[in-house]
């Protein structure tokens, strides 16, 4: 008797879930993005009793962001980071028109003057910082980074030679350079040495290695534990890629909600009666006791 040859098993089909995780990795967006657009999708299937967004189209979209706008109250911009991950979900997973979503309560914006504080203020404001957090902030004051900018500089990004920092991939994925001042040159030095003193303790240890770009991680793995890639302000612990199959424990970049909670802190401390809800565009790096006057003051 010749043996029936039997069909093999289909495949699992991945989940939805995971498909937008695999589109974001391919396109090379941050984890960030990742974390939060997964998250709006699946705020956005729960809001519809776990419906398959293929069954769902222009109505369910824009009753859930009218939803947001309405019921739950949120800002404008939360409002927009909703919409564009849905966008991205219909667009680039499921390839599925969902038209011009005219219908769509839109939160408002409001219109709020910036608070700038006074030179003496700010002085104070560094006066109660210290170490690596006055390092931070005097290089968003004194660079124009913005926190996330600052909190990835790696070692290669600061030329002490011409006294300048680049800023590589910042908002909108350029780079760019900006000055280090002068002032700041001689601590960040002296940070750098503490810094590459750990690095080595690490790497006799058996780590040392950081996150790399993907097209240097493909290239040149072994970058990972050179000193140039290293991060200007390591993390304290160790820690695996959560984008990684491979469970390497690695020194990732300081948190950047430290600095936040530092300076909302000394704002705290320091404030009598100012409104610390408002912020300028470029407050949103820090909270409003490092950063709204940085960029606001003429000095």
């Amino acid at each position: 008797m010749v043996p029936s040859l039997q069909a093999s098993p289909p495949q699992n089909k991945p989940k939805l879930l995971d498909e937008v995780r695999d589109v974001i990795r391919r396109k090379h967006f941050s984890i960030r993005t990742e974390q939060t657009y997964v998250d709006w999708v699946r705020r956005f299937i729960l809001f519809h009793n776990k419906r398959h967004p293929r069954e769902m189209a222009e109505t369910e979209i824009t009753a859930f962001l009218t939803h947001l706008a309405r019921d739950g109250r949120v800002a404008a911009s939360t409002q927009n980071q909703a919409l564009s991950a849905l966008l991205f979900l219909y667009k680039e997973v499921l390839k599925q028109d969902i038209g011009w979503l005219q219908g769509v309560e839109r939160a408002k914006r409001p219109s709020r003057l910036p608070v700038v504080l006074t030179r003496d203020e700010v002085h104070k404001i560094f006066a109660h910082m210290h170490g690596t957090y006055r390092l931070m902030a005097g290089l968003l004051y004194g660079s124009g980074l913005r926190l996330m900018e600052c909190v990835r500089l790696r070692v290669k990004d600061v030329d002490f030679g011409y006294l300048c920092i680049t800023v590589c991939e910042g908002k909108g994925a350029k780079d760019r350079r900006t000055m280090l001042p002068v002032n700041l040159a001689k601590p960040l030095e002296r940070h750098l040495q503490k810094v590459k003193a750990q690095h080595e303790e690490d790497l006799e240890a058996g780590f040392g290695s950081v996150f790399l770009p993907d097209a240097i991680a493909r290239k040149n793995p072994a970058a990972a534990k050179h000193w140039i890639w290293q991060y200007v302000f390591p993390s304290s612990r160790l820690c695996t890629d959560p984008r990684s199959s491979v469970a390497v424990k690695q020194r990732h970049h300081i948190n950047e909600t430290v600095l936040q909670d530092v300076g909302s802190r000394v704002w705290q401390r320091l404030s009598a009666g100012r409104d610390r809800s408002q912020k300028s565009s470029r407050g949103k790096a820090l909270d409003l006791a490092v950063c709204i006057s940085f960029f606001s003051i003429v000095y």
